[in-house]
């Protein structure tokens, strides 16, 4: 469903016609083989385009113009080979309308002590060519993710694959569609939000849909496509008796089946890359979605429960982050505590926790629901994997978006959990449950999460900075002290932002 094959980062050298013809050849010969290692790293998974090194406004305009109509073009990579008067970089920069990242490195990494002469220091100018770019963008208050280092070390390629993965999902952003079925659970306050606001900062749209939409497509389909995925079930997952083949279950997972085909179809249709739904909106339906959920989470698709549209949004964004990564991502939900031994987290959801992040092969299984009215609906059972991970919220604080962020580590259950009939994780949260959980409820926080052990904190903070979100991260060196000034200087700052 994604494919980073076609996206590209566009790397941009700057200089001036001050050091003559030839400087300027040498200029670009370094710029293409750091373009050309950049492109070759494992680290980053764009293509790193070189364009032609720039030395004046009108073409670094019409580029920066270029990269905004470009399809592809996922943002810019500039480098200050020499010394590039920023003045001329003005106009391009204030028309740009893609996530920037500005290289702070030079062509040599160490310095040729005994032959270093003023041609050497001509050329290699990056010391203070980029200052004097790092000057226009703090003058323009621009967003911009700056590198520091040597450009073929794993640090700094490691540092531009997560900015590249954070525009990627940007990139994405920008055209995300969320279909909503049915409207928010009532009188849930954290999963309300102001979605003109979201679309006018954050870019997606979010278009509600009356269930009936839904189950005309449910209706439509065929028997041919029911068998096609149900043995599909049948090969993937470890399928519980009753659901089997001549199972007294059979039809629930026939159902499902269904649901998933229709489900599927309505959002290719409508081109959405993202869902809501509730349990309070079921009509026409034999069973609420799970299994189908579950298994469009795993090819891509954003989710979010009880008509959490921007945590349907954080989930897409984060597929689209972790995207070729391995360790998956998630729908979550903290559920329940274990209070002994420093506090753990049990996350679960009724039905829709995406198998990616799985320890071991799903089971499909059927239970009551106990809440919704319908069927016992059919759900893939299983145990995230242990490992370090990242849980993340977004909330509508008013006057902005905030993406909270909390460092977690997934851990082996304790103990066998044979009557839980949901997918579930354990996690120990960051630097310990008492001090994460005050900051997160302190910076209001949802129980709804997007669980990523696919990414860092750094990959979202640089998709919050792309976006134009409040960033707050919960990890071991939290204090709560500290974390409490940094909420209050940040209602000051937002409120005087929003101002200028």
């Amino acid at each position: 469903m994604m494919d980073f094959g076609n996206l590209e980062a566009w790397f941009v050298t700057g200089s001036q016609h001050l050091y003559g013809p030839e400087t300027l050849q040498k200029v670009a010969e370094h710029s293409a083989t750091i373009a050309q290692a950049l492109d070759a790293s494992s680290q980053v998974p764009v293509k790193i385009v070189f364009k032609p090194v720039m030395t004046n406004s009108d073409s670094i305009h019409e580029l920066f113009l270029d990269a905004n109509r470009s399809k592809n073009c996922i943002g810019l990579i500039t480098w200050m080979h020499t010394f590039s008067p920023a003045r001329m970089w003005i106009s391009g920069l204030r028309s740009l309308d893609k996530p920037l990242m500005h290289l702070h490195t030079q062509f040599n990494e160490p310095l040729p002590w005994s032959t270093i002469d003023m041609n050497f220091m001509n050329l290699n100018q990056s010391a203070h060519g980029d200052r004097e770019f790092g000057f226009i963008g703090a003058r323009m208050r621009l967003k911009r993710r700056i590198i520091v280092g040597f450009w073929e070390d794993a640090q700094v390629h490691q540092e531009m694959g997560c900015w590249a993965r954070a525009a990627c999902a940007w990139h994405d952003a920008r055209q995300l569609k969320i279909a909503r079925f049915g409207d928010n659970m009532r009188n849930v306050a954290v999963t309300e939000g102001n979605k003109v606001n979201a679309e006018i900062n954050l870019r997606y749209s979010v278009n509600g849909y009356g269930i009936g939409d839904l189950v005309q497509r449910v209706q439509q389909a065929t028997d041919a496509e029911i068998d096609k995925l149900v043995a599909d079930y049948d090969t993937s997952y470890a399928v519980a008796e009753p659901l089997r083949a001549g199972g007294c279950k059979r039809q629930s997972l026939r159902d499902a089946a269904r649901i998933e085909v229709g489900l599927r179809r309505f959002l290719q249709e409508t081109g959405s890359h993202a869902f809501t739904d509730t349990f309070e909106d079921l009509h026409g339906l034999t069973q609420l979605p799970g299994i189908a959920v579950q298994r469009l989470m795993s090819d891509g698709y954003g989710f979010g429960a009880e008509g959490d549209w921007k945590t349907a949004a954080l989930v897409r964004a984060v597929k689209v982050m972790s995207h070729g990564l391995k360790g998956g991502a998630s729908f979550m939900e903290d559920y329940t505590y274990h209070l002994k031994d420093g506090g753990q987290v049990l996350g679960a959801h009724m039905l829709e926790v995406c198998p990616s992040i799985a320890g071991s092969k799903p089971s499909a299984e059927i239970h009551p629901l106990s809440i919704g009215g319908k069927q016992d609906p059919v759900r893939l059972v299983f145990t995230a994997a242990p490992g370090k991970a990242v849980n993340a919220s977004v909330v509508d604080m008013g006057n902005r978006f905030r993406l909270i962020v909390n460092q977690v580590n997934i851990t082996k259950p304790e103990h066998p959990l044979p009557k839980l009939p949901v997918a579930r994780a354990v996690w120990e949260p960051e630097p310990n449950l008492k001090i994460a959980a005050t900051a997160w409820i302190s910076a209001g926080g949802s129980h709804h999460t997007a669980l990523s052990p696919a990414l860092t904190a750094e990959h979202l903070e640089n998709f919050a900075d792309m976006s134009g979100m409040e960033y707050l991260l919960i990890d071991r060196d939290t204090k709560l002290a500290d974390f409490t000034k940094e909420l209050r200087w940040n209602e000051v700052y937002w409120h005087l932002a929003n101002g200028f």
